[in-house]
């Protein structure tokens, strides 16, 4: 390489491909590993006080899960869609609560409305039945995932 008074060095590609390719497997690396995944309590980290969110929590369930829904927030008929939780909680029946994942079996689109006894999918337009997840319009083919809930007095959980 050559260099003029005044210029700056340009790397060689495969210097560039190298770099991006290690800074690549780092990344993945880091991902792929947790806090206290050695066991090890000599860390600051394993011993933290772990961070919760709402979100983190109901995915995790049990009696430590957040609160997803009160009852009377589930209409009689209807359901209601919690996107960040990717659950659709219905209420076919008075007390009678269902929940379902609320990506469609067709193409995962999230679904996006409840109504006249059917969770629907705007990118096909596929139906699905409030009280088990079965399909009532195609194109899907496959019913909606089934959640589980604790409904324990007015509070509704993901289990």
């Amino acid at each position: 390489m050559t260099f003029s008074q005044g210029s700056v060095p340009k790397p060689s590609r495969r210097t560039v491909v190298t770099a991006v390719g290690a800074a690549g497997l780092t990344a993945a690396l880091a991902a792929c590993g947790s806090s206290d995944d050695s066991g090890s309590t000599d860390s600051a980290e394993s011993t933290a006080a772990p961070e919760s969110s709402g979100a983190s929590e109901a995915a995790g369930g049990g009696a430590g899960a957040a609160v997803l829904a009160k009852t009377s927030d589930i209409p009689v008929g209807g359901g209601k869609i919690f996107k960040d939780e990717k659950v659709v909680v219905t209420q076919p029946a008075e007390g009678r609560f269902q929940a379902f994942s609320n990506l469609c079996t067709h193409q995962q689109c999230p679904v996006t409305s409840v109504e006249g006894g059917t969770i629907n999918c705007p990118c096909h337009n596929s139906k699905f039945s409030i009280e088990d997840g079965s399909v009532k319009q195609a194109p899907a083919t496959q019913p909606l995932a089934a959640m589980e809930i604790e409904v324990t007095g007015d509070e509704i959980r993901l289990a």
